[in-house]
């Protein structure tokens, strides 16, 4: 038999407090039946049996027993993420509040914590794309990467959705496991969409052959926003304060040529619970089966018998004096 919790510092203070109780109830009834010469033991020691047992067999149920062999099916089935972010400079932009980035990384942890049975990853990119963290179950170690995001991890001389997306094809294509169909792999693009590379058609079609869908997050207002750089706002050549705006189109172009979609975040709307209800209906793959064996918990065997006690404990009208 194995139990579901452990005896420990809470079931010892109710015990106790259960026996001094009890033996100050027994302690009055003692001092009464002396004061009136009437006899006690064997009616009072009734009722105490049965409230022990009763106290004992709720104690017994919380505590969980489980026994009995059985042999069960356990299946983990789930998805491939890779989720790309954009950390040029434009991302800075605090015409979503505190800053575009900010955002990001708040709802990149919704994210996590939605699909905590699949596994994720994270590419950030401008020019290049740098593997920040690899496909992973953990949880605690993708909040960390997600939280440590910044404008500076990245160089900072555009923005080229060819590189990232090309990583994440070639992480999901040569990831380690048993993992074949392509339909249970996605990409996760988040950027304001402004596009710099060449080379981006050519990997999205090659996304498109593979069956793998592309999901876009355009992050930003069309009316845009001041870049800030910690000393002021970002300037052009002539001095101009430089306006970042969100440039959504081609975001959805690239979802749609891959059977993907596209979401938003604004000033208005927050497309992040849309995105994760639409991937989650993404049938996963079936990784891993095997045959466990497993105790049930028996728990309520014993509440049941607790509960006839109590009822019986009830019923009975047991005089402890008699005139």
């Amino acid at each position: 038999m194995v139990w579901f919790r452990d005896w420990g510092l809470t079931q010892t203070i109710i015990a106790f407090l259960f026996c001094v109780l009890y033996g100050l109830f027994l302690f009055r009834i003692f001092r009464i039946s002396r004061r009136l010469n009437t006899p006690f033991f064997y009616t009072v020691f009734f009722k105490l049996v049965i409230r022990t047992v009763f106290f004992v067999l709720l104690l017994v149920a919380f505590l969980g027993p489980s026994y009995g062999d059985a042999r069960k099916e356990i299946k983990s089935i789930g998805k491939d993420i890779m989720i790309c972010v954009d950390l040029s400079k434009s991302m800075d932009a605090f015409d979503i509040q505190p800053t575009r980035l900010e955002k990001i990384k708040f709802e990149m942890k919704r994210v996590v914590e939605a699909f905590s049975s699949d596994r994720l990853g994270i590419i950030i990119f401008s020019s290049e794309a740098f593997m920040q963290c690899p496909l992973t179950y953990d949880q605690n170690a993708l909040n960390l990467f997600i939280e440590t995001m910044n404008t500076n991890l990245v160089p900072s001389s555009g923005t080229d959705f060819g590189p990232p997306l090309r990583m994440a094809l070639s992480k999901l294509n040569n990831q380690e496991g048993p993992s074949t169909q392509q339909k249970s792999k996605v990409i996760i693009l988040i950027s304001d969409g402004e596009d710099f590379g060449e080379q981006t058609n050519d990997i999205v079609k090659e996304i498109g052959d593979k069956d793998i869908k592309l999901f876009t997050l355009g992050v930003g207002t069309e009316k845009g926003g001041a870049i800030n750089t910690g000393r002021g706002y970002k300037t052009d050549a002539q001095g101009n304060v430089v306006v970042s705006k969100l440039n959504p189109s081609e975001l959805k172009s690239l979802a749609s040529r891959t059977n993907g979609q596209y979401f938003e975040i604004n000033e208005e709307q927050n497309d992040v619970s849309r995105m994760i209800h639409t991937i989650s209906k993404i049938e996963g793959e079936l990784r891993d089966a095997r045959i466990a064996d497993v105790s049930a918990n028996r728990y309520y065997y014993f509440l049941l018998a607790a509960l006839a006690l109590f009822v019986l404990d009830l019923l009975l009208d047991v005089k402890t004096v008699t005139i």
